[in-house]
């Protein structure tokens, strides 16, 4: 295994990954052509980066990470050696909702109209809440994306939704940012977002109110989208964690060690969203 056994053995990586190993012994006894070499090369790559990924990349976001590390081939070539060694990616389910409207408050005007696109940092955020699993009980996560990297740049955790949990999340966002004015906060007409405290707070720091319609999920498209990819990339390889405090963990290591820091976006040319941002600012 090379470079690979340095990192992981096969035993290990097999286990992980759900592989036979006497399958992947088999296939590694093929002809020995120069191309069949190759891709026995080629494919302990793609374990490692598959391992390294806990199994959410399929062949597109290993593709370009084999590209980032100086390999010439298709991506169709990295999809056939996945499927012959009996791996893929995760794939998205459905996000359930989550906020309620409160009729008794006037919901804020819609200032992006589905047009999810920035051209600089912090002139956009959308926002959002979903509910994680537990054995325990509920716990709710609130996030706030910045569309111009894809950043999560403000979230934060609760057994309940009041504003506050809302709140929690714009002041994360707020201090990571350094305090922007006249930023766009957009989200649905959730009674979080509609309650007073939040607006008091939204013009105590200079933030503008967007809302979209009433179930509509295209009209927050994008904080749907990032909870959708939350549930197939972290949710449904847990199921259900114990209680609060594991879900706190894990979601601090998705969010930060890994969705921010390392997860490539086709939008962003395979960089994650720190990655995107220390480039354009270089």
């Amino acid at each position: 295994m090379s470079a690979n056994r340095a990192n992981h053995t096969v035993k290990l990586m097999c286990k992980v990954l759900k592989l036979s190993r006497g399958g992947y012994y088999n296939w590694l006894k093929r002809g020995e052509s120069d191309r069949a070499r190759k891709d026995q090369d080629l494919v302990k790559k793609i374990l490692h980066i598959h391992l390294e990924t806990k199994g959410i990349y399929g062949a597109p976001r290993v593709h370009a990470q084999l590209k980032k590390e100086g390999h010439k081939l298709s991506k169709k070539r990295v999809a056939r050696l996945m499927r012959e060694v009996g791996i893929c990616g995760v794939t998205r389910r459905k996000k359930w909702r989550t906020t309620t409207r409160n009729p008794k408050e006037r919901p804020a005007a819609d200032l992006v109209d589905r047009a999810f696109t920035a051209s600089r940092p912090d002139e956009l955020w959308v926002a959002d809440i979903t509910q994680i699993p537990t054995n325990s009980s509920k716990f709710y996560l609130a996030a706030i994306i910045d569309v111009w990297s894809r950043k999560v740049v403000g979230w934060a955790t609760s057994t309940q939704m009041p504003a506050e949990l809302v709140i929690q999340a714009l002041e994360m966002a707020m201090e990571r940012r350094g305090y922007p004015q006249g930023v766009i906060h957009h989200s649905d007409q959730g009674s979080q977002y509609t309650s007073q405290a939040f607006k008091s707070r939204c013009k105590q720091r200079g933030v503008r109110i967007s809302m979209g319609s009433v179930g509509d999920c295209y009209d927050n498209a994008m904080a749907e989208s990032f909870f959708a990819t939350l549930e197939c990339e972290l949710l449904n390889l847990v199921q259900k964690f114990r209680g609060p405090k594991d879900a706190g963990i894990a979601l601090f290591e998705y969010i930060e060690g890994f969705y921010n820091t390392r997860r490539q976006h086709s939008r962003l040319n395979h960089l994650s969203p720190v990655q995107f941002e220390e480039t354009m600012a270089s």
